[in-house]
Order: structure tokens, then sequence, then C-alpha cells
């Protein structure tokens, strides 16, 4: 079953968060993750959640998404991440 990256960011460090853009594509290749919804503009509805940046990722099942979160691939963009951005990141099973 798929499972999705659901993350909202608050990019505090605007500039350097820019490598960390640049740095995560290649790292979820070899683990089928793919971009549903990187950036644009985020409008809440209803509820308390102040949207920022919001991002959703695709990967093929749960087991994987884990895996790329916790790779030596992604651990160096992961450390920038966490550096220049403060983060809500859920991982979600769905169709």
């Amino acid at each position: 079953m798929a499972a999705y990256l659901i993350v909202n960011v608050d990019v505090k460090d605007p500039q350097r968060y820019r490598e960390y853009v640049a740095a995560v594509p290649p790292t979820l290749v070899k683990y089928g993750g793919r971009f549903l919804v990187r950036g644009g503009r985020a409008e809440r509805l209803e509820g308390t959640v102040e949207p920022k940046r919001l991002v959703i990722i695709e990967f093929p099942d749960a087991d994987t998404a884990r895996a790329w979160w916790n790779s030596d691939d992604y651990a160096a963009p992961k450390a920038l991440r966490q550096a220049t951005a403060v983060t809500d990141l859920v991982l979600v099973e769905g169709v």
C-alpha cells in the first residue's frame, strides 16, 4: 500500500534551505519516492494548523518511506533541514 510523508516546514534560513531543496531529489530515487506537492500556496480552511511550506512525498509503502528517512543517503540533507527549519512530518498509509 502506498505511503505518504506529509510535511509542514517553517523555513527559518531560506538561503541555506535552498541547499536542502536541491539535495533531496537524488536521495528519493532508489526508494521510489516522488513529490506530489512541493511548496506552493497553502490555505487553512479549518482547524488550527498554520500551513507554511507543505510537501507531500509518495513512497511505494511505509517501510520504504521509513528506510529513506533513516538512510545514509538522506542523513546530510535531513541535518541541513533540521538546522534551517522547524518541521512537522507525518507518515500516513493510503491509496
